[in-house]
């Protein structure tokens, strides 16, 4: 480290108490631990060797004598005593470490020669999320209490936005702990983006976005995919229906139902209508007649799949069927043998 001043890199005068000592290390190695530097890592990671091995002399009444009387050439030639490395002093201090770049400064182990380590403190900054147990780099385990259940919120959605797709903003305020240990309120806007073909019930999950208590990791937040109802469809899995009423003539003669695609389009389904050509094919092996309850499936109109990209669900069209209220004689007679030339019923008769 060349002929470093361990007062200056940790921001000190050389009176500083034990108590001054730590406060500094805490502001300095949140600050510059690598993991908060992901742009600079390279930076950040000499200048918290530098504070760690700053720490670590300072903080032993040994080896700060022998630096107070003579610098860093002092230590150099004194006899090698166990001192902690990054990942030790950081897990003293915040519980665990997240990361395992660093940890030659110094021997392994709990072992601290002839200083007893500072006790860390009441509060947990969060930032490793490391919690649980086991020992991190020799370091103490973690006192870290583990992660609250995961905080929900419903996102609602038009039909159309699950058709399409859509990015919705969300603002958010939640609690944190900073790095002095203070609690404090932040806002900030969440981008969700809402894949074409999504279901009710789908969550997407912001880890570490909810709020955050002293000594826990924050909670994660989880958006939850909430449909509102539509005027003309109801989605069935990947299916749409939609209900069409049709008066009789409309449902014996033919028809062409329009209705407004989700995603704009203008959509005729034609239902059977008669075309000009009496001699058409069909003329002689019928068409389907439209009876209350009848469905007609449209292929490839449905809502789109999003693990088969290109495919889509079935518009399902079910119909229902107005009767007239009243039928002069003429009319029911012209009916009924229409119904028994085309039902082969034989019979004849008529008005």
């Amino acid at each position: 480290m060349g002929s470093a001043d361990y007062y200056e890199i940790l921001n000190v005068d050389r009176g500083a108490t034990d108590d001054d000592l730590r406060r500094a290390y805490r502001r300095l190695a949140m600050r510059w631990h690598p993991d908060k530097n992901p742009a600079g890592k390279a930076q950040a990671e000499a200048r918290f060797k530098d504070i760690t091995e700053a720490y670590n002399v300072l903080s032993d009444a040994d080896k700060r004598a022998v630096y107070d009387q003579y610098g860093e050439e002092g230590l150099r030639g004194a006899a090698p005593q166990a001192g902690g490395g990054a990942d030790d002093i950081f897990a003293e201090f915040f519980g665990s470490t997240p990361f395992t770049y660093c940890n030659t400064a110094g021997g392994g182990g709990n072992a601290r020669g002839g200083r007893q380590p500072p006790p860390p403190p009441a509060w947990d900054s969060g930032f490793s999320r490391g919690y649980g147990s086991g020992d991190h780099g020799g370091g103490a385990k973690s006192t870290m209490a583990p992660p609250p259940l995961p905080v929900e919120s419903k996102l609602a959605c038009t039909l159309e936005e699950l058709y399409v797709g859509v990015t919705k903003k969300m603002r958010i305020s939640r609690n944190v702990v900073d790095a002095s240990g203070r609690m404090k309120t932040e806002s900030e806007i969440l981008s969700i983006e809402v894949k074409p073909g999504w279901k009710k019930g789908t969550k997407i999950t912001f880890p570490g976005k909810g709020n955050q208590q002293w000594n826990q990791l924050p909670a994660d937040l989880v958006f939850v995919i909430d449909e509102k109802p539509h005027p003309v469809y109801r989605r069935d899995g990947n299916d749409l229906v939609a209900e069409a009423r049709v008066t009789l003539a409309e449902a014996l003669g033919g028809t062409v139902v329009v209705l407004t695609a989700l995603d704009g389009r203008e959509l005729a389904v034609d239902v059977g209508s008669v075309g000009e050509d009496e001699n058409d094919e069909e003329e002689e092996e019928g068409l389907p007649v439209v009876r209350p309850g009848y469905e007609l499936v449209v292929p490839m109109e449905g809502m789109p799949m999003p693990r088969e990209p290109g495919r889509r669900g079935s518009l399902r069209i079910r119909f229902d069927v107005v009767f007239p209220e009243r039928l002069t004689r003429r009319q029911r007679a012209l009916i009924k043998r229409v119904l028994e030339i085309d039902g082969g019923g034989g019979g004849g008769g008529g008005c």
